[in-house]
């Protein structure tokens, strides 16, 4: 078989099915309206969130899933807020949309981010990062941004007014340059 002739056919195809299941999922970006300290959202141990709480602070918004090739990224994570705190709010939202990679109940998540990796930034209940059934904090982002996640442990760093907007892919570590110059 001649790959080098099937490859670049498979991808177009790929860009195609993308391209129709965002058009039927509806998951095009909207425009955003709001606030994102109009957001409260339940953390993982139920309780309510109010994102008014973090006015005059950069936030990094990051989907997350346990049984990922990119869950190591949730140790950087943690060291950015050990380390970095004061200067950007690390939240995290798991999700299961990308080969249901995030399977487990709340506690689970819980007990697996404690255990493996000591998380003690803010996580909240499991959501929804893409499709019909997208939650309204990540259309909001998309709607800034024009950008969906790609996979888990995309970032979104939100400034301190609460209005612009940056989004990192899934490959783009929280230590890596790109993101630390608009932190530091």
């Amino acid at each position: 078989m001649n790959w080098v002739k099937i490859i670049p056919g498979l991808l177009v195809l790929m860009g195609l099915a993308s391209f129709l299941a965002n058009k039927l999922t509806g998951s095009e970006p909207v425009q955003a309206t709001g606030s994102i300290y109009d957001f409260k959202m339940k953390s993982l141990e139920g309780q309510t969130i109010d994102f008014a709480q973090y006015k005059g602070k950069k936030l990094l918004l990051v989907n997350t899933a346990s049984k990922c090739g990119k869950t190591p990224q949730y140790a950087d994570l943690q060291k950015l807020h050990e380390q970095h705190g004061d200067k950007v709010v690390v939240l995290g939202f798991p999700a299961n949309n990308f080969l249901w990679q995030e399977p487990g109940s709340s506690q689970d998540i819980a007990d697996f981010c404690e255990r493996n990796y000591g998380v003690t930034f803010q996580m909240f209940e499991k959501i929804s990062v893409k499709g019909k059934d997208k939650h309204p904090l990540y259309q909001w982002l998309a709607g800034k941004t024009g950008k969906s996640p790609d996979w888990n442990f995309a970032k979104y760093l939100v400034g301190e007014d609460g209005e612009m907007v940056t989004f990192f892919n899934s490959s783009v570590k929280a230590y890596e340059k790109p993101i630390m110059e608009k932190i530091l």
